[in-house]
């Protein structure tokens, strides 16, 4: 019977993926100083513990001997915040943030496709937002939209793929970059302030 139980659950036959960014050879100046990077938003077949690919049917598909070796959005935020830091010497850090100075600035990214397509395509695309609430302070609001083509169709390649998207969406939030709105924070009205009617 014990070797029934072993051989059903062989931890050989499962694979963990690490989601990990190549380093980023260049830099680029400091544009968000430091910022708090909120959770990033996943679709829920990304953020499932199974590599997800999708098949010629436009089905998104997984296996269960294929793993993240961390949670998907964890790997997804941490990851992130680092490449940013690494490129730009901002000080990006995944929530909560930890400093007793606190950031500068807010960091949203909300994916909308993280998905390794059937036409051998790894699309990365979505929006993020960066808010600067002091009176004055610039905000953007801009998409993505990111393709890294897929070097064979195995978890590892997908993996890959993932890492050197999440690497290239780094380099366009270090620069603001991508299409999109930027929007000035009006003056926060002063509670004390007496009402003009009298």
């Amino acid at each position: 019977m014990l070797l029934t139980l072993t051989a059903c659950s062989n931890p050989e036959k499962t694979g963990r993926f690490l989601i990990d960014p190549p380093s980023g050879s260049g830099q680029v100046p400091n544009r968000l100083g430091s910022a708090e990077l909120k959770d990033v938003s996943l679709p829920e077949y990304a953020s499932d513990q199974e590599v997800m690919w999708q098949t010629e049917d436009g089905a998104i598909r997984s296996n269960p001997d294929n793993l993240w070796a961390d949670n998907p959005q964890r790997a997804f935020t941490l990851a992130l915040a680092r490449e940013i830091s690494d490129i730009s010497g901002a000080t990006v850090i995944g929530e909560p943030w930890p400093l007793a100075e606190p950031p500068q600035r807010e960091l949203v990214v909300r994916v909308e496709k993280a998905l390794a397509q059937a036409d051998g395509i790894y699309r990365l695309s979505g929006r993020y937002f960066v808010s600067d609430q002091s009176s004055g302070g610039t905000n953007h609001a801009r998409s993505f939209d990111i393709s890294v083509p897929l070097q064979g169709n195995q978890p590892a390649a997908i993996a890959r793929a993932m890492s050197q998207a999440i690497g290239q969406l780094a380099g366009q939030i270090a620069t603001l970059g991508g299409p999109g709105r930027t929007i000035a924070t009006s003056a926060s009205p002063d509670p004390f302030a007496l009402d003009p009617i009298f």
